[in-house]
């Protein structure tokens, strides 16, 4: 074999390598933030959502697992992991549908503890105080086709999450996380708490 062959072959192996234990160290420090973010009895946070196309909307979030509720100074979602409710305060309206993953997330910054595992590659870069986990999709149907995760050293808590679909990027920055327990049945829309409210099924 060649020197220039030799060469050539070391430098893949040890990008290989280097690639291999960046995406094991990625994916330890985002199973240590899942574990704190997706306790079982549940948790509560502030974020506030943005991007060019609707700006900047900021709310306050109760999460359990894959569910969660959240509520803005316009509406009210309901996920109980499946089925989504979304309350218009404006229109005293509720949409009810089955969101996409980055739907999901537009409302609920910690859809990525459930999905990060499922079809990514992952590095990470230690910046200050925090580790900055890079998720990029390995099928490019995905919705969410990248992410950038902001965690704490220390706490492993996010505190910013940049997730781009198609060529469209927003951002979620989250505070005063709290880990809090939840019943059931905050995540589920209850009618007899909104007698007037017109429910329109877009399933």
């Amino acid at each position: 074999m060649k020197l220039k062959s030799i060469v050539s072959l070391f430098i893949l192996l040890l990008t290989t390598a280097y690639g291999y234990a960046q995406g094991n160290k990625a994916m330890s420090i985002l199973d240590k933030t899942a574990s704190i973010v997706g306790r079982r009895g549940g948790a509560s946070a502030d974020f506030t959502f943005s991007n060019t196309k609707v700006g900047s909307v900021s709310g306050s979030i109760a999460i359990k697992g894959n569910k969660f509720n959240a509520r803005t100074p316009h509406a009210i979602v309901w996920f109980n992991g499946k089925t989504q409710w979304t309350y218009l305060k404006k229109t005293e309206e509720v949409n009810i549908t089955t969101p996409t993953q980055a739907q999901q997330m537009s409302m609920n910054p910690y859809t990525f503890i459930h999905i990060y595992k499922t079809g990514y590659t992952m590095s990470v870069d230690e910046v200050g105080n925090n580790y900055n986990v890079h998720l990029t999709a390995k099928n490019t149907s995905r919705t969410i086709k990248e992410m950038y995760i902001t965690i704490d050293k220390k706490t492993y808590v996010p505190s910013k999450i940049k997730m781009r679909q198609n060529s469209q990027w927003s951002t979620i920055t989250i505070s005063n996380f709290k880990e809090k327990n939840q019943a059931n049945s905050l995540f589920v829309f209850n009618t007899k708490d909104f007698p007037k409210a017109e429910v329109v099924d877009l399933r």
